[in-house]
């Protein structure tokens, strides 16, 4: 034989049926609560004081506190890229990283790493204006590697590569 739960939990019978409504009428109060918001919502839309900036202002409150400002900061710099360093120069370097106050920007070979370093200090005042609030300490320009793996391999196999002598 099972107890019943009024016994199990000490539940007083004649209090169930107070409790079960008041659960009911405040689900009812917030409904009609809710409804009344939103027929007050319609009838202001569009009036004064419900400016749309407000909603921007919104998404740039979650984009600060989430951490996601440096990161977009950082994609519309690289979209942007060409208005920044010009479209020539553009064409021959990338934006590679933002670590710690230091972009790393990567040229297509020396002489435009040479020719993007020696904008890089007038480069670092223009993209700290552009990206306020993201720190700019340092400009480091970097070019393709000459002595990576690849090559060391190349120059390996040229060595150790027996050419047949061309008098035979």
């Amino acid at each position: 034989m099972h107890t019943p739960i009024v016994v199990t939990l000490k539940l007083d019978e004649r209090k169930l049926g107070a409790q079960e409504f008041e659960r009911v009428a405040a689900k009812a109060g917030l409904i009609r609560e809710l409804r009344v918001r939103r027929e007050e919502a319609l009838d202001n839309f569009g009036k004064p004081g419900r400016d749309p900036h407000e909603l921007g202002d919104v998404f740039a409150k979650i984009v600060e506190q989430s951490g996601w400002g440096p990161h977009l900061r950082m994609a519309s710099l690289e979209s942007d890229w060409a208005s920044v360093v010009g479209e020539v120069n553009a064409r021959h370097s990338r934006v590679a990283s933002y670590v710690d106050g230091v972009l790393t920007i990567a040229a297509d070979s020396p002489s435009w790493t040479q020719q993007l370093t020696a904008i890089a200090p007038t480069l670092t005042e223009t993209l700290r204006e552009r990206l306020g609030g993201l720190r700019i300490d340092e400009v480091r320009v970097t070019g393709p590697q000459t002595h990576g793996r690849g090559v060391r391999m190349m120059k390996y196999v040229q060595r150790n590569t027996r050419r047949p002598h061309p008098r035979g």
